[in-house]
C-alpha cells in the first residue's frame, strides 16, 4: 500500500509558474514509476507526465512537453511536477499516482494508487 499527498497547487497568473509535489509513504518509493494526471471540470482525467522507478525516461503529453518537467528524489519519497509558461487551459485539479510497473506509462489503468489531488487555477 502507498499513501500520496500531493502540495503546492495554487492561484497563478498565465506565464507564471508552479512547482508540484507529491510525498509518498508505505512501500519503497522506487518500486513504482510515478505519474501526474489532471482533470479539469466537466473533462476526463487526463494524462501529464511520467517517469521510471529511476528517474530516467520521462514522457510527456504533448499539451505540456517543453514546458512543464517532472522528476523524482527516491532518498526522499517525493516526485516533483515543474510547471513553467502556465496557460489557463492547465487549470485543473492535479493528481500523482504510482504504478507497479516500473517503467513510466501514460495509461491511467497502469497506476495502482492515487493521491486526493491538488487545484492549479491560472488565470489569463
Amino acid at each position: 500500500q502507498v499513501q500520496l499527498v500531493e502540495s503546492g497547487g495554487g492561484l497563478v497568473q498565465a506565464g507564471g509558474s508552479l512547482r508540484l509535489s507529491c510525498a509518498a509513504s508505505g512501500r519503497p518509493f522506487s518500486s513504482y514509476a510515478m505519474g501526474w494526471f489532471r482533470q479539469a471540470p466537466g473533462k476526463e482525467r487526463e494524462f501529464v507526465a511520467a517517469i521510471s522507478w529511476s528517474g530516467g525516461h520521462p514522457y510527456y503529453a504533448d499539451s505540456v512537453k517543453g514546458r512543464f518537467t517532472i522528476s523524482r528524489d527516491n532518498a526522499a519519497n517525493t516526485v516533483y511536477l515543474q510547471m513553467n509558461s502556465l496557460k489557463p487551459e492547465d487549470t485543473a485539479v492535479y493528481y500523482c499516482a504510482a504504478s507497479k510497473l516500473l517503467h513510466a506509462t501514460w495509461y491511467r489503468d497502469d497506476y495502482n494508487y492515487w493521491g486526493q489531488g491538488t487545484q492549479v487555477t491560472v488565470s489569463s
